[in-house]
């Protein structure tokens, strides 16, 4: 066999995985949720508040707002959190170390609410530092950690708090992020991207056991859990996804609740879009590599699924790159050997299964969290430049977040404020 047909050989092989990789993945996930749905979220869309087996008795709850130059947001989202229709809570505001106004609002606002506790922070520790804090000053055992530009749903402690007293093995409860502001094409596209992307692969990974990661911006967690395995890491870029894997590896039960929702904001500038996805790239690729030996453990197989995933997710990111680059080349350089006219590289046939793939997969999405979201049906005309946007910026923040990983010093990940976007209120509920 010559050099020449091995490496067409080998080329195919590449193409072909670009290809069927994205379309398998979409496949599984969309499948995953809509058994999800008619599992866990149909049987209660008739509830604003979940029903209490007997026995059952709604516990008190902590909401940690760990807060890092939040000057502007921080009597919003402090209010919405005071607000929530609960029992029994409490509201902690972490000031990690703000060069704003941030802490003398935060003490303002203690002054007329006695459910508000305030924890200052001398100098910038960093938000798992800053979780940390919260939760040892916290007097209840369930704690709900939420950013300090998040407005918290009405209900959301009722949708997370069901999870806790009815299984004693869940140790965290992942809610459901909503964006805010749409009023840019990058707001509009991540509206969709959040239903389609993050909530329906949460729903997926739930349905085949394992969860990849919780969000940060809205969380449940029980104390004694995140005690039991260190709290938060100080040195992980993602706390969340860290403290998510770290949960799991002890042996306890992750859960995603979709009616446990939280209104943010998002980038809407393509420079603060590279930083935070970058930032999670490169989280993620630290969590990797701190976790690849699970797949060596008998006892962590309940694991290996999200782990080989994650590195074949890593694969196709660098796949996609040779492609790219192979195909950039090709307008030079005669490589027809390499490039046959059937492959997917765009825009060709192939392209448009993928991109049609996508749509269904947000129209699926719609589908899933349009009974959460009011008027999410008005960003799906937007949703066909995510793979042309989106795709294109995962990709290359994939790239090239594995050897800024490998190359940087390691320290303790501390504060940066976002891009928050424009600030735009929507109808919730």
């Amino acid at each position: 066999m010559t050099f020449t047909v091995i490496l067409h050989l080998l080329w195919h092989t590449v193409l072909g995985f670009v290809f069927y990789y994205p379309l398998f993945m979409s496949s599984l996930w969309i499948i995953g949720a809509i058994f999800f749905y008619f599992k866990n979220e149909k049987p209660y869309l008739k509830y604003t508040i979940p029903p209490l087996r007997k026995g059952e008795s709604w516990q008190g709850v902590s909401i940690l707002i760990p807060c890092y130059n939040e000057g502007q947001n921080a009597v919003e989202t402090i209010t919405y959190a005071l607000n929530v229709k609960y029992p029994e809570f409490e509201v902690i505001a972490i000031n990690d170390g703000s060069k704003d106004n941030t802490l003398e609002i935060l003490l303002e606002l203690a002054k007329t609410n006695p459910k508000l506790k305030v924890v200052n922070l001398a100098a910038n520790q960093g938000k798992a530092l800053g979780l940390q804090a919260g939760a040892l000053v916290a007097k209840y055992e369930y704690l709900v950690g939420i950013d300090g530009d998040a407005l918290i749903d009405e209900y959301c402690l009722y949708w997370m708090v069901k999870h806790f007293i009815r299984y004693p093995a869940v140790a965290a409860v992942t809610g459901n992020p909503r964006i805010r502001n749409r009023t840019t094409l990058l707001g509009k596209i991540q509206v969709g991207e959040f239903s389609s992307i993050v909530g329906m692969i949460k729903r997926a990974q739930r349905s085949f056991g394992r969860i990849f990661t919780v969000s940060g911006v809205i969380t449940g967690f029980r104390k004694a859990a995140v005690h039991e395995v260190g709290y938060w890491s100080p040195d992980m870029l993602t706390e969340d996804i860290d403290v998510t894997w770290k949960l799991q590896r002890n042996g306890w039960d992750v859960r995603f609740e979709p009616r446990a929702l939280v209104w943010i904001l998002m980038p809407e500038t393509l420079s603060g879009l590279w930083k935070q996805r970058l930032r999670w790239a490169m989280g993620g690729v630290q969590v990797m590599l701190k976790n690849f030996k699970v797949l060596f453990m008998p006892r962590q197989t309940h694991l290996w699924g999200l782990m080989v995933e994650l590195m074949l997710s890593t694969l196709w990111a660098y796949s996609m790159a040779l492609v790219f680059l192979v195909w950039f080349i090709s307008l030079f350089v005669p490589v027809a050997y390499l490039m046959p006219q059937q492959s997917p590289i765009l825009p060709d046939q192939t392209s448009v299964i993928l991109i049609g793939a996508c749509l269904v997969q947000f129209a699926v999405s719609k589908w899933l969290d349009g009974h959460y979201d009011q008027g999410l049906g008005k960003n799906y005309f937007w949703m066909i430049w995510y793979p042309f946007a989106y795709w294109l910026l995962n990709l290359f923040t994939a790239v090239t977040a594995l050897p800024k990983v490998l190359f940087a010093k390691k320290g303790r990940a501390r504060w940066v404020s976002p891009d928050r976007g424009a600030h735009q209120q929507v109808k919730k509920g």
